[in-house]
């Protein structure tokens, strides 16, 4: 499995980040096909209390880096890389690699 990690700092409105991003970010998003998985998370302060340097992550899969470069490269993927700027006050990093399962036991 490949994929694409994208990270968004903290944004000058969190409550307005939050709206953009579940009602006009994802409904663009949505337009990419060939995913596989798509996970976010919203980041809470460490059990010592210490903020979280980033307010955000996505997670996009595909089977191969082919795959995802496809998917980004698409009309939709672009679409929805474009609309980061419409709501990412703080900034976003994307960050692409291979994912590796590790035996817990």
């Amino acid at each position: 499995m490949y994929k694409l990690v994208v990270l968004y700092r903290t944004p000058d409105s969190p409550p307005d980040f939050d709206r953009y991003y579940n009602e006009t970010h994802i409904p663009i998003a949505k337009g990419m096909r060939g995913l596989t998985r798509w996970t976010v998370t919203k980041f809470e302060p460490a059990p010592d209390g210490t903020p979280p340097e980033f307010y955000y992550a996505a997670e996009l899969y595909a089977e191969t880096r082919a795959d995802l470069e496809a998917i980004l490269t698409s009309e939709e993927g672009e679409a929805a890389w474009a609309d980061v700027a419409n709501f990412a006050s703080g900034g976003a990093v994307r960050l692409f690699g291979p994912e590796e399962d590790v035996p817990v036991a």
